[in-house]
This record gives C-alpha cells, sequence and structure tokens, in this order.
C-alpha cells in the first residue's frame, strides 16, 4: 500500500484528495494545511473552476499536520503530493525528496527553470522519484490524441492546433497572481506545451505573439517551429475573455489519413477520414474530470510501487515544457523567433 501526504488544502489539494479515493493499493493517509478549519474537515472555501461542490469532509484516520517539516518526518508516508501554490514547489519538492519521501507536485513544476533543475538534480542525488502531476494527458480526449499521433495509426502528423482560453482565473488570490504562478502563459500554457513536447518532441525555436498586463504575458499564439518536414504546430492560450465565457481546451490535430477535431464547448471528440466519413471513438473515463486526476495519481502510485518514474509525469519533461513557456513569453516581449537549446532538444527526442 503506497502511502500518500497531500499538503496544500486549496481547490486542487482538494480534487487530488477526492481523485485518490478511487486508487489501488495507494490512499490518503496524512495532510497538511496552516489553517486549522481545513485540518478539521472544513473544505467549503477550496472552490475552483470544476468539479464537485466544496464542503465538509470526514478526515477520520487521516492524520492531520500544521508543520510540513512534521510530516516529512513521518515514516508512514511514502509518496508527498505537493498541491501548493507554484512559488512554493521547489523548496518544498527539494525537502520532501532529501527527507527521503518520492514526490509528485501540481504543474507547472516549480516557477523558474533553475529551480525545476535543482529539484530534477535532487531526485536524482536522492534517488527518488519526481513526478510533475501535467493532468491533460489523462483527459480521454487528449489521451486519444496522443495514441493517435505516436502510434501512426493514421499516419504522420501533419499539423495541429491547440487551443485554451479562460477569464481571469477569480476564485482564489494566489493563483491570480502572477508573482506567485508566472501568469497565464505558465500557469494555464504549460498544459499544452506539455503535451506538445509529449507527443510531438522538443521544436527547434519558437516565435509566439501576444498581450501583456504590466510585464506579464496574459494571452500568445505560438507557433512551434520543428524545421524542414516538420509538423505546422500552434497553440492560443490565456486569461483574456470575459467571465461569460466558460473556459475552453481543444485541438484540430491533421493527420495524413484523418482529421481529430474536438472542443470542450462543442461536439464530442470526431474523427474525419479520407472517404468522408466522421465517427465519434468511445472514450474510456467519460466525463468526470475526477477519472483523469485518479488515473495521474495512480500513475504516480504505481511508479512508487515499481520504482519506475512514469515518462509521462516525468520532471524532466516537465521542467522541459517549463522551459519553453518561457522561451515563448520572451518571444511576445522581444517581438523575435528564439532558439531552443540543442542540449533541451535532445533530452526529450
Amino acid at each position: 500500500m503506497i502511502r500518500i501526504g497531500i499538503v496544500g488544502i486549496g481547490f486542487m489539494g482538494r480534487i487530488h484528495y477526492l481523485a485518490a479515493q478511487r486508487l489501488r493499493e495507494a490512499r490518503v493517509t496524512a495532510i497538511c494545511s496552516r489553517d486549522p478549519a481545513k485540518r478539521a474537515g472544513d473544505w467549503r472555501s477550496t472552490r475552483g473552476n470544476f468539479g464537485p461542490e466544496p464542503g465538509m469532509v470526514d478526515l477520520s484516520g487521516i492524520k492531520t499536520y500544521a508543520q510540513y517539516t512534521d510530516m516529512l518526518a513521518d515514516p508512514e508516508i511514502d509518496l508527498i503530493d505537493i498541491c501548493t501554490v507554484t512559488d512554493q514547489h521547489a523548496p518544498m519538492a527539494i525537502a520532501a525528496l532529501e527527507a527521503g519521501k518520492h514526490v509528485i507536485v501540481e504543474k507547472a513544476i516549480a516557477l523558474t527553470p533553475q529551480e525545476a533543475d535543482r529539484m530534477v538534480a535532487t531526485a536524482r542525488q536522492a534517488g527518488r522519484l519526481l513526478m510533475v502531476a501535467h493532468v491533460l494527458p489523462f483527459f480521454p480526449e487528449f489521451r486519444y490524441a496522443a495514441e493517435v499521433i505516436r502510434s501512426g495509426r493514421y499516419g504522420r502528423l501533419r499539423a495541429a492546433h491547440f487551443q485554451r482560453v479562460i477569464s481571469k482565473p477569480d476564485w482564489s488570490a494566489d493563483i491570480g497572481d502572477a508573482a506567485k504562478t508566472g501568469g497565464p502563459a505558465v500557469d494555464l500554457h504549460i498544459h499544452d506545451t506539455h503535451f506538445i513536447c509529449w507527443v510531438c518532441g522538443v521544436p527547434q525555436a519558437v516565435f509566439a505573439v501576444g498581450t501583456q498586463d504590466n510585464g506579464t504575458v496574459t494571452y500568445l499564439t505560438t507557433s512551434y517551429l520543428y524545421g524542414e518536414g516538420g509538423p505546422a504546430i500552434t497553440c492560443s492560450s490565456g486569461a483574456l475573455c470575459m467571465k461569460g465565457r466558460p473556459f475552453i481546451h481543444g485541438y484540430e490535430i491533421y493527420l495524413e489519413q484523418a482529421t481529430l477535431v474536438y472542443s470542450s464547448s462543442g461536439p464530442p471528440l470526431t474523427v474525419l477520414t479520407a472517404d468522408g466519413q466522421a465517427h465519434q471513438p468511445e472514450l474510456p473515463g467519460g466525463s468526470d474530470p475526477l477519472t483523469a486526476f485518479a488515473e495521474e495519481l495512480q500513475a504516480a502510485a504505481d511508479g512508487v510501487r515499481t520504482g519506475q518514474e512514469p515518462s509521462v509525469l516525468a520532471g524532466q519533461l516537465a521542467r522541459d515544457a517549463l522551459m519553453l513557456c518561457y522561451r515563448e513569453c520572451d518571444s511576445v516581449r522581444s517581438g523575435r523567433v528564439i532558439p531552443v537549446s540543442g542540449a533541451l532538444r535532445n533530452e526529450l527526442s
């Protein structure tokens, strides 16, 4: 049994706790929060932009810690699940790894690539797993797209456009604080940057245009440049629309023998084929978002049990996706094509 301790009982901590109720051979045995009300099970303040309505939680049988150091000293915890704000990820993950714990940390891996480098190096030195909770590949529509692209079922990937747009997040002061999260071009956009790296590889360069608010990139459209013969990949992402429009994400993916079309605001994922036919594949998991989070945490728990890092949750992949986000922001600010170092591309190839 893999024993999990969650630190940070906000919106995402609550989602991880609920998703963990579905795990096999793993369970949450401890939580850590500075808020005494949350340690008593009053989670009504943990509202977010999806999932069930927050309320009271029965924490019978769950250890509760006010101090993170006390949680790390607990020998009956195998995996620390860090669900705090991004600027706290690096020090908390490094402390957990040095304490001999395996770690899964919410995206983004860290606030800066330099912090992410230290996290990856610490995990290597400690001989522990550092996993980053990029959940998008576990959503049915994106899992299907990844499988189709990577398998070559419909031929070579020729082009794709991804989209991810929200209004400015107002359910959490921390999430809306760019100094703590990196702003929408990191905290939001990294979902698609990570997925693009996962299925397409790292580009040779990026070119992005966008909008800024006091120096923080709030919306951008990026072209990922793979060179001659490479796919034409673009993504538009940001927190710019008015509140009347719900969160949307999706893609159009153009393969040699099929086109995949999906939008969270439209009909189900549709596959268009060369013979003019269209079909909607059956996708496991349904529409419950907790299913994707449960599968993500299951992969992490299985990794701890087997000692094998799940490649889609790899700390190095998450670090390189973060680096790409910053290269894209550099492009927005400078108006130039920004190269991606050969070393970075080779690490993910």
